[in-house]
């Protein structure tokens, strides 16, 4: 049974606004420590109880998600600090001071704005999962 402290193994498949954001459908199942913190915390709320075998649909909000869009997430950068080539309205970039995604928002003539919002925040999410193991986690 999914409880805190087991090593879960799960098939799921993400769909926001009606389209498949991510899957493992086919591939490896995801695994995490129940409790542990590694999944959104209301999903894995969601998922205790569960055994193996067990498929749940679980709907999350925004703000169970990855929270709403917050304009503190957006900063004004100088626009030599930034690639020319990622000078354009949803350029992708990465930093090792930030762990997601950060997307241009704005390209102004001396300045970028960038949003440091996690892509899928401000969005329901739905999730169909299959429990496809259960096991003790090993010692850490």
């Amino acid at each position: 049974m999914v409880e805190d402290g087991k090593l879960i193994s799960m098939m799921y498949t993400l769909t926001v606004e009606g389209e498949v954001a991510d899957s493992n459908a086919g591939g490896d199942p995801l695994q995490y420590v129940q409790g542990g913190g590694q999944i959104l915390p209301k999903l894995e709320e969601q998922l205790a109880g569960l055994a193996v075998g067990d498929k749940k649909s679980v709907q999350l909000s925004a703000a169970d998600g990855y929270g709403e869009i917050t304009d503190e997430a957006y900063q004004e950068v100088p626009i030599d600090q930034i690639p020319e080539e990622a000078r354009k309205v949803d350029a992708q970039l990465q930093s090792p001071d930030y762990p997601g995604p950060i997307r241009v928002k704005e390209v102004k003539e001396d300045v970028v704005i960038l949003d440091f919002n996690h892509p899928l925040a401000g969005k329901e999410l739905s999730f169909e999962v299959e429990i496809v193991g259960v096991e003790d986690a090993p010692a850490s």
